[in-house]
């Protein structure tokens, strides 16, 4: 499903007009990048819970040569689904 799609789909749900609809998703999206880029979770019952986590630096292989290389710490997003969407799936 596309972000259009979705869109699309949450505006017939909520009898909304697909601007007002567009607008609520990217207010959502917002929200959770801005409370993700301060290292909050963002938790939604029955769905599931976005969070920060950290990868600390680390050796790897480049597939083409076998030379090793350096891979360094980051913070990542990462998304763990909750029992109602596990059990949907």
């Amino acid at each position: 499903m596309t972000k259009q799609e979705l869109v699309a789909q949450m505006a017939a749900d909520a009898k909304i007009s697909k601007k007002a609809a567009e607008d609520a998703l990217n207010s959502f999206i917002g929200s959770v990048k801005k409370s993700l880029g301060k290292g909050k979770a963002v938790s939604l019952i029955g769905f599931g819970t976005f969070n920060v986590s950290k990868r600390n630096a680390r050796k790897g292989r480049n597939p083409q040569t076998g030379a090793e290389i350096n891979i360094p710490a980051r913070t990542v997003p990462v998304f763990k689904a909750g029992k109602g969407l596990k059990d949907a799936v």
